[in-house]
């Protein structure tokens, strides 16, 4: 750059030079003409630069778009193989990809993912300018040296979200060390869980970031870990999660297996409690509202993620009749008490156990949720048939084994 400077500012002043042999009037012609040569390579070296410190803030092509921003930010996500947040990669890197913040996007994928599967499968084709980097992340040996060798050694990213660890031990501790000591990470946000939460009798619902959670569990480890280590740490805690592409499907297809077979539906308590079944796009657009507001981001740390649209236990029954096309005064419920026998295999816990957005709302100014459970259920029931439901085979002997007792 600074040989291109000086090439440029030669040309300028010999083309003032050259002016001084000549006569007053051609003078003052060459003059001009020289003073307008020098604001049009002015403005060349201007876009030059440009051009120049854009592209070598760049690493990979393939993970590129165009941007006219001097500042380049890199977007790293690490996923798991799959589960409950098993599509949330695949969700992130789609809402990331229309975000002028981000200019590249990288996904450090579990190798142990089935490529076969949902949404592994989709990667090639719904999100084709995102590189896919598979490593082993159950490697326990694996150190933030070698993950950042595997990254390509050169890499940064300016933000990191991790959906993959549930301690800091392996990959998990390497990550959090290889975004402290080499990829300048000025945004790290964890994907944890809402389960850890440890309501008392005194608990209000929704729950808030303040309600006690369980001290020893993974997630709150990581988030440990990761703040005496001194990264810009956002935690944030999902729940329920369904939507396109899912790896899960055991909450709703729970009340599908039975509706469809005509069996009653076991549900503890009076079924009045409340969940939060939230879409896997409003998760990802959630966890991409970070970047509202970094600064707030960092400040409030802890955030809970979910739907805002809450619905009961009973009530998810009746909006999944509806899907089906089975009649509400046909659909059995049959409430029981699961301190006496239990939870079976109900989906949700006994009590309520729910989260709401209120604090995104109000700190990351997260517009809310996009989707709706009642929306959403008839494109769910056709994935249901799609993936065999109406003909599987379902394990009831649990359910049996409650209502005969129950009877007694």
């Amino acid at each position: 750059l600074g040989i291109k400077k000086s090439f440029f500012a030669s040309i300028t002043l010999h083309s003032f030079v050259s002016t001084t042999t000549n006569s007053n009037n051609g003078r003052r012609e060459m003059m001009t003409k020289a003073t307008s040569l020098t604001a049009i390579l002015a403005a060349l070296l201007a876009s030059s630069s440009d051009a120049f410190i854009g592209s070598n803030r760049v690493s990979n092509a393939a993970s590129t778009k165009a941007s006219s921003s001097l500042y380049m930010s890199a977007a790293l996500i690490v996923q798991n193989k799959g589960g409950g947040h098993g599509e949330l990669g695949f969700q992130l890197a789609k809402n990331l990809s229309s975000n002028p913040k981000i200019t590249s996007i990288t996904i450090l994928q579990d190798e142990a993912c089935d490529d076969t599967a949902q949404p592994f499968a989709s990667y090639s084709t719904d999100i084709p300018d995102v590189t896919i980097i598979k490593a082993n992340l159950s490697d326990e040996s694996m150190t933030a040296e070698s993950l950042n060798s595997i990254l390509g050694g050169e890499s940064s990213f300016e933000y990191v979200w991790d959906n993959a660890s549930k301690k800091p031990q392996g990959a998990g501790k390497a990550i959090c060390d290889a975004a402290k000591a080499y990829w300048n990470t000025k945004l790290f946000t964890y994907v944890s869980s809402a389960g850890m939460y440890q309501p008392t009798p005194d608990t209000t619902f929704p729950m808030a970031e303040t309600t006690p959670i369980k001290e020893s569990a993974g997630q709150a480890l990581f988030d440990n870990y990761a703040v005496e280590l001194g990264l810009p740490l956002v935690s944030i805690r999902p729940q329920y999660i369904y939507g396109p592409k899912a790896n899960k499907y055991d909450y709703i297809d729970w009340y599908f297996d039975r509706l469809v077979r005509n069996l009653p539906l076991l549900i503890p308590g009076d079924g009045t409690q409340k969940v939060s079944l939230t879409n896997s796009e409003d998760v990802a657009s959630l966890l991409a509202s970070v970047l509202n507001d970094e600064e707030a981001a960092i400040q409030q740390r802890y955030f809970n993620c979910g739907t805002d649209d809450l619905v009961s236990y009973d009530e998810v029954g009746l909006l999944c009749a509806d899907a089906a096309g089975i009649d509400r005064a046909n659909v059995k419920v049959e409430h029981y008490d699961a301190d006496a026998y239990g939870k079976g295999k109900f989906p949700f816990r006994p009590s309520n156990f729910y989260v709401a957005p209120d604090t995104a709302k109000e700190k990351l100014g997260w517009v809310g949720p996009s989707h709706s459970l009642k929306g959403d259920l008839a494109s769910y029931y056709d994935g249901y048939k799609e993936r065999g439901g109406l003909d599987r085979k379902v394990d009831v002997m649990k359910d049996y084994e409650i209502v005969v007792a129950s009877k007694l």
